[in-house]
């Protein structure tokens, strides 16, 4: 299967660091390296004043910086974890029984010490070997991010309620290899940015002028590790995760308001000690041809021939869930231009309490007639209230000077007033600034 035997090799070492026989259970192998986990950890009751004494010099980033030897490096951890590790696997431990630990080296039962050692501890003691600080495996997970989709939605979404089914892709831990990405479990620390999972470049701008830029390592993605092409999991291809459809049902309750969002907690990306972020849907309301929503509001707009404005009429309006609403005016009520009508409880149902609307607001303009017959306003003058022109004898006619009124749309005039007063202040500008510079010239 391997080829050819590897050679035997020292096989009680793991054994020893844990203080165990060979024949010990897993049950055993637990007690002794929680035990083992304790002696050597200051923070769990171990010799701080023997781990002080063990310090070495690293090269950091071109630095050196000193770290504590068993703490910080971690060298008897490791040693320790490697040791469980291997024993606690059925598998590994057959091997290592048989040829030692060469054997795990050279590729037998994917190798020994894959798992962070800080990580086997943590499982045992639920906290940080370091205490409080000084590893960044000691700081929170990570939080994955939000993904944010826009979902339209009618008015009438919003004022009856509604379901929508939503089809989506997301990532997710891949359930064979558990997010390790690889068969064994095991990863090594990226070559190209030192385990870091990013990479500096020297950007020059000009003379004696850089820029230091940081940016993903493209060697491992960004995540400071690599694995063996071979012992990449096959499910996932190494990427730790795989793509899932997933159905969410959005339920848009009466009453939400445009951009309000609805969030299904860590139904996000997936990823390797990371917090799942959460979907985030944010409703955007379309358009509606009649009703304009302004809060819990609803306005509509109507149009009245004057007869109707002055002599009475009903409408029949369609409201938003389908029902048939009559608008009237009461006998001898006269609607102005411009005017508003408001209906109580007719508006948008109130989020959280569906059984409160606002109101409706009924916008009328007037349709008046372009011109009339003579005869049509002696019958008007007869029933309307007597006019309040005043009437001029023609000696003070004689006086008077004769205008003619014309149609203009008041909006586009105070438009081109105000462009022209913007030209002409403009222009008024110029003359000054021309005549400065002239005056300039003239003392030199």
């Amino acid at each position: 299967m391997f080829g050819r035997a590897p050679k035997k090799s020292d096989n009680s070492k793991y054994y020893e660091i844990l203080g165990v026989s060979k024949n010990a259970s897993q049950d055993d192998l637990k007690k002794a390296y929680r035990k083992a986990a304790i002696k050597n950890h200051p923070d769990k009751g171990g010799d701080p004043e023997k781990d002080l004494l063990d310090y070495v010099f690293v090269q950091l980033s071109g630095k050196l910086a000193c770290f504590n030897y068993a703490m910080c490096l971690g060298i008897q951890f490791k040693e320790l974890a490697q040791a469980y590790e291997v024993l606690s696997d059925p598998e590994k431990r057959e091997i290592y029984d048989q040829y030692g630990e060469d054997a795990l080296k050279e590729g037998m039962g994917s190798g020994g010490g894959g798992h962070d050692p800080f990580d086997i501890f943590q499982s045992f003691f639920g906290g940080n070997p370091f205490g409080a600080g000084g590893s960044s495996r000691g700081r929170r997970q990570r939080r994955g991010e939000d993904v944010i989709h826009p979902l339209k939605v009618s008015l009438e979404d919003l004022y009856n309620g509604t379901s929508k089914k939503l089809s989506l892709s997301r990532n997710v831990i891949c359930s064979k290899c558990k997010g390790k990405g690889s068969k064994s479990g095991a990863s090594m620390k990226c070559s190209g940015c030192q385990g870091s999972g990013m990479k500096v470049s020297i950007r020059h701008l000009g003379p004696s002028m850089i820029q230091q830029m940081q940016h993903p390592c493209n060697d491992c993605k960004g995540t400071g590790e690599t694995i063996n092409d071979k012992d990449r999991c096959p499910q996932c291809k190494g990427d730790k995760v795989v793509q899932e459809k997933k159905v969410l049902e959005v339920i848009v309750e009466k009453g939400m308001q445009n951009g309000q969002r609805i969030t299904f907690p860590g139904e996000a990306d997936e990823a390797p000690d990371t917090v799942t972020g959460d979907i985030v849907f944010v409703l955007q309301q379309k358009d509606h041809p009649k009703f304009k929503r302004k809060g819990d509001d609803l306005f509509v707009e109507h149009t009245l021939a004057l007869t109707e404005a002055l002599c009475g009429f009903q409408f029949v309006l369609t409201h938003l869930d389908g029902r048939q609403l009559l608008i009237k005016t009461q006998p001898g009520e006269v609607v102005k231009p411009d005017q508003f009508k408001a209906i109580n409880d007719e508006g948008m149902p109130i989020y959280q309490r569906p059984f409160m609307r606002g109101k409706l607001f009924i916008h009328f303009t007037v349709d008046f007639p372009d011109s009339l017959t003579p005869d049509q306003c002696k019958a008007l003058e007869a029933v309307l209230p007597p006019k309040a022109s005043v009437q001029l004898t023609d000696m003070e006619l004689d006086e008077c000077e004769e205008t003619t009124m014309h149609d203009v749309n008041i909006e586009e005039e105070m438009r081109r007033k105000q462009a022209q007063a913007q030209q002409e202040a403009y222009e008024e500008d110029e003359d000054m600034h021309g005549g400065a510079q002239r005056v300039q010239c003239a003392q030199q």
